[in-house]
């Protein structure tokens, strides 16, 4: 069923129709659920500063300076954090919304915001509610500074953080080496983006060698290389698809074009049929898969997108990635929870949610292919063996080394235990007592990451440019924590299949250095392929680039 083009103009009916029922029906307010709990109290708290645009262009600096590096620079959310400019936060009342920036909420890893002043908070909710309408979020105040190194005492194996993060350093965690709940605090450590100070660049192991292939983007998420060698990119706050072909003397691309606008938060991208002539690109919009006419060597799309399948959507992940089976018959699609560790069992929101989902290609057959995923934020298919993987963010708010992120094979039917269970039978306290059976159901991933890492898209390397001990291994892109004392992730790392197709339960630190000494962050990886030329291309929501990682020692 196609819909009109551009995608947003097919809201304008629904968001009326709504508008004017609410208007209508003003008691349905109260019967909706409390913003995160709040108290009815903050609901009648009123905003002293309501209407002034001086009070919102104030919290929109505030937002740049505390909350971008979570939330991002227009709000648009991350692969484990929620939007704000719809949903939710825009439907609460600006009481509630100032009670959760005061108190924040463990089970949330929303940190309190009490240290800034009541002004301040009040000036943030302010710039949250013009959102929809409001400029992106700007980081101009947030520049380099030549404070100290962090002075936290060294984290204690096999946790690490960025101070330690060196390319070829190889790490492994085990469940023997997991803390108990509530160990240490949870922190709000949200990053401040800052621009990229002059010659750094990110570092990778000896023997390669690291350019800048592309800046100026708008939220460079994830990237794919269609058969005939263009690199598509999706801007997911843009809400357009970028297209990248060819490649200069000086690692750039010889032409750069806009394949298609209009959409919603666009993420995943796949081609299909498999092969060196698709007929369709399809996109994961944050509420339905669409996909494309496609011809190969098309720099813009030829047509209206057509509707496959809706999706899950709403608060909490917004990311939604695709990926074909090898033999073309089935689509998975990622969906995350909507939610760090609301039960399912009494929350209508999370249905179908937390899952990889599976389709058939023209959208029909919906079932659930995998469960209990917390956010399954990148997927991907092992091209010799056709086995789906994914990379996971898992829950927050039970200390700086709970959860560990994870990257696995993924089996049909499996149950990886969110929200009940964690990493196999470790149950989570915040429902203790739930669900005993499915104790010895929950499957323990292949690969543990450091917790809180926000581990997005993995892909498969398939070139022959790098050493041929790369031949066939995952990487990954780590977006970075906002809730660890000290930062971690925040880098792509390796993870070596020993050309089994099997992971040993060790990764190693690939591409580094994105935050500086101080712990500022002027970069924030979020999306990996293999290049035409066997070279790896990395986007970098952070400083809106995309770096390629060249092989050029023996």
């Amino acid at each position: 069923m196609a819909r009109p083009f551009p995608v947003p103009t097919r809201f304008l009916p629904v968001l009326l129709l709504s508008t004017l029922t609410l208007l209508s029906l003003p008691c349905r307010a109260a019967e909706q659920p409390p913003f995160h709990n709040a108290p009815a109290t903050a609901a009648k708290l009123a905003n002293p500063y309501s209407g002034q645009a001086t009070a919102a262009t104030a919290g929109g600096a505030l937002f740049a300076t505390n909350c971008a590096g979570c939330h991002g620079r227009s709000a648009e959310g991350s692969g484990n954090i929620p939007a704000l400019a719809h949903g939710a936060t825009q439907q609460a009342t600006d009481g509630e919304v100032f009670w959760f920036i005061t108190n924040g909420a463990v089970d949330s890893g929303m940190p309190s915001w009490g240290a800034l002043s009541g002004e301040q908070r009040w000036q943030l909710v302010s710039y949250l509610k013009t959102l929809p309408t409001a400029a992106p979020a700007t980081t101009a105040t947030a520049t380099p500074t030549t404070a100290a190194t962090i002075d936290a005492p060294p984290p204690r194996a096999p946790f690490t953080d960025f101070r330690y993060e060196v390319p070829g350093t190889t790490r492994k965690i085990t469940l023997a080496d997991l803390p108990a709940p509530y160990a240490t605090s949870s922190a709000g450590n949200s990053a401040s983006i800052v621009p990229r100070p002059a010659g750094v660049l990110p570092q990778a192991p000896a023997g390669f060698k690291v350019n800048l292939y592309a800046d100026g983007l708008a939220t460079p998420r994830v990237i794919h290389v269609a058969p005939n060698g263009d690199v598509f990119v999706a801007e997911s706050s843009a809400g357009r698809i970028h297209v990248f072909r060819g490649l200069t003397a000086d690692g750039k691309p010889e032409r750069s074009e806009i394949f298609a606008a209009g959409l919603t938060r666009p993420y995943g991208i796949a081609f299909y049929p498999a092969g060196p002539d698709p007929k369709w690109i399809y996109v994961g919009d944050t509420d339905a898969i669409l996909r494309f006419p496609y011809r190969s060597g098309d720099l813009q799309a030829s047509g209206a997108p057509e509707h496959i399948a809706d999706l899950p959507h709403g608060g909490g992940h917004w990311t939604r990635d695709l990926q074909f089976s090898r033999d073309g018959k089935t689509l998975y699609a990622a969906v995350g929870s909507a939610s760090n560790v609301d039960d399912p069992d009494t929350t209508p929101g999370e249905k179908n949610r937390a899952n990889i989902l599976a389709f058939d290609p023209d959208g029909a057959h919906l079932r659930v292919h995998a469960s209990g995923i917390r956010n399954p934020s990148g997927i991907a298919i092992d091209p010799s063996s056709g086995q789906l993987w994914c990379t996971v963010n898992e829950r927050d708010g039970l200390g700086d080394n709970l959860v560990p992120d994870y990257i696995t094979s993924v089996r049909e039917g499996g149950f990886y235990g969110w929200p009940w269970w964690y990493l196999g039978s470790h149950q989570d306290p915040r429902h203790q007592g739930k669900h005993p059976e499915l104790k010895t159901q929950a499957i323990v991933p292949d690969v543990l990451l450091q917790p809180h890492n926000a581990s997005l898209q993995i892909a498969f390397y398939q070139g022959q440019r790098f050493p041929k001990e790369y031949a066939g291994d995952l990487f990954a892109s780590e977006h970075g924590s906002w809730n660890k004392s000290v930062r971690a992730g925040y880098e792509v790392i390796r993870i070596p299949l020993h050309q089994s197709g099997k992971a040993g339960g060790e990764y190693q630190d690939f591409l580094t250095g994105f935050v500086l000494p101080n712990g500022q962050v002027w970069g924030r990886p979020v999306g990996v392929t293999t290049a035409p030329d066997g070279a790896l291309l990395v986007t970098d929501d952070g400083s809106n680039s995309i770096w390629r990682v060249d092989y050029t020692g023996k």
